[in-house]
């Protein structure tokens, strides 16, 4: 007797219908995602045997984009130093064009003077009682940083004659501004505060730097 077409059957219906099939794909797929577990960790320790670092990026933690441990990788009598330098790159960010600074500065500050830093003063390969001392990477480090020191000051005084406009919370921005809005001229001089602070702190940061280099050699 010939089915009707329109009927339902079993074995459309039930999705469990040959569980033996159903076991055979899953146990192929746990097989297949075991495999690859493998594939990876074998590729990680091939590049740990190279000397290779993999760093996770785990900072900031809502979005991570860097690696960044310094409890972990830098060593406990440099750590304190270390924090001083993550408190000088993050900076003062108030009244100097902060859209610009976040999406330029930041990022130029880590990639140029902040993560060579890092990188010289951390244990290679994460590996406690080894140094690295890198003197490119802390003469990087000197040069990138003095210059960050300079605009921290160029941007306290803000001149004229380099910076045009009051787009810089200079002191000389903020005399200037207090004659039309005395309100505006406040918030310049606290603008004014920061850049000092800034300076003040990136520069015992370079001492320290320094002498912990020389102490090194």
């Amino acid at each position: 007797m010939p089915r009707d077409p329109n009927s339902l059957e079993e074995d459309n219906v039930n999705p469990f219908a040959d569980p033996k099939k159903k076991q055979k794909d899953l146990v192929a797929w746990e097989e297949n995602l075991k495999r690859r577990e493998r594939e990876i960790k074998q590729r990680e320790e091939a590049l740990t045997r190279a000397g290779v670092t993999i760093e996770e990026k785990n900072w900031p933690p809502v979005f991570p984009i860097i690696h960044h441990d310094i409890s972990k990788e830098i060593p406990i009598h440099a750590q304190k130093l270390q924090y001083l330098a993550f408190a000088s790159w993050l900076g003062v960010k108030i009244f100097f064009l902060a859209i610009i600074y976040a999406l330029l500065g930041c990022p130029l500050s880590y990639v140029l003077w902040y993560r060579p830093l890092y990188r010289a003063m951390r244990y290679p390969n994460g590996i406690p009682g080894f140094r690295t001392d890198s003197a490119l990477k802390f003469g990087w480090f000197f040069l990138f940083y003095m210059i960050h020191i300079c605009f921290c000051i160029l941007a306290a005084i803000a001149p004229p004659i380099v910076f045009h406009g009051k787009s810089l919370t200079g002191i000389l921005a903020a005399i200037d501004t207090f004659s039309d809005h005395v309100l505006v001229g406040i918030f310049y001089l606290i603008g004014f505060a920061f850049f000092c602070l800034e300076t003040l702190i990136s520069l015992w940061v370079l001492q320290k730097v320094y002498m912990y280099f020389r102490g090194q050699k």
